[in-house]
């Protein structure tokens, strides 16, 4: 079964900091690594989502193994209210006009924005014009200084009902919002979700199962009750998880007879990267 890892992470190979955390989870940090990791596994394609610039010169990625989502993160729009940089949205279109660049990736909780915010709006227009995605970081963050109440996916809602030309891409399945995460996706015929960031670190996946039973029934039984198997994308929130775990993690929530449409369909055609 061919794979696409449809959220990851890429950073700087110098970096000391990443570099443990992937060293944690059995890996190293770089794209060496993945690519032999990646052949292992069957991962033929990622979705690169991105960070730290909008220089479409910053975000030079081998394409035969990665497509990127262009990254609206904090340190382009920072929380403590510094002004938005003027060229924003012509970078951001400088980017959508690339083959490599397959959607725009925003992160609402840490820059303390809400998704309605007029900001956004040329952004949802390029989106739909370039018939692109929109990622949206949902759920629980990685650090205590975003705010939560800027991507729970209730927020989503609103904007995905008033942008029914734009498509949207549900991060982490709102985690830990899941009622309200499914009856986003399943309202919306617009919005899909990734699998992404469901767990962090090792796993030992039969203890975990055992342990975390609650959590996991809940996982299920809100993917099953919606049924829109066509609009999940599994994706690993590299580098924070083994990715070998990650994929029989999700095996285990995912009906063996959607496999293919949730690991690789549905991520090739949401965000077009013509994989065959």
């Amino acid at each position: 079964m061919k794979i696409i890892d449809a959220h990851l992470h890429l950073f700087p190979a110098d970096s000391p900091k990443i570099e443990a955390m992937a060293a944690a989870v059995g890996h190293h940090n770089s794209t060496d690594h993945l690519r032999q990791v990646y052949g292992a596994l069957n991962i033929v394609h990622g979705v690169v989502m991105g960070n730290r610039s909008m220089d479409p010169a910053y975000h030079n990625y081998p394409t035969d193994l990665f497509h990127y989502c262009i990254g609206l993160d904090s340190s382009l729009l920072p929380a403590d209210g510094t002004a938005v940089p003027e060229d924003l949205v012509r970078l951001a279109e400088e980017n959508l006009k690339r083959d490599a660049c397959c959607g725009v990736k925003l992160y609402p909780g840490y820059n303390h924005i809400w998704l309605t915010d007029p900001l956004y709006e040329p952004i949802y227009a390029l989106a739909a014009r370039y018939g692109k995605p929109v990622a949206v970081h949902m759920g629980l963050s990685a650090g205590p200084r975003a705010h939560l109440k800027y991507c729970h996916p209730l927020v989503l809602d609103e904007v995905a009902a008033d942008h029914p030309d734009t498509r949207f891409v549900m991060c982490h399945f709102g985690n830990p919002f899941l009622d309200a995460a499914a009856a986003v996706v399943e309202k919306n015929p617009n919005v899909a979700a990734d699998l992404s960031g469901l767990l962090e670190g090792r796993v030992d996946l039969e203890a975990y199962f055992r342990e975390q039973a609650g959590y996991v029934s809940l996982l299920k039984t809100w993917l099953t009750a919606i049924g829109r198997w066509d609009d999940l994308l599994f994706g690993t929130d590299w580098p924070i998880v083994n990715l070998g775990e990650y994929i029989a993690f999700i095996q285990a929530l995912v009906p063996e007879k959607y496999w293919e449409q949730v690991f690789f369909q549905n991520a090739n055609h949401i965000y077009g990267l013509g994989l065959h």
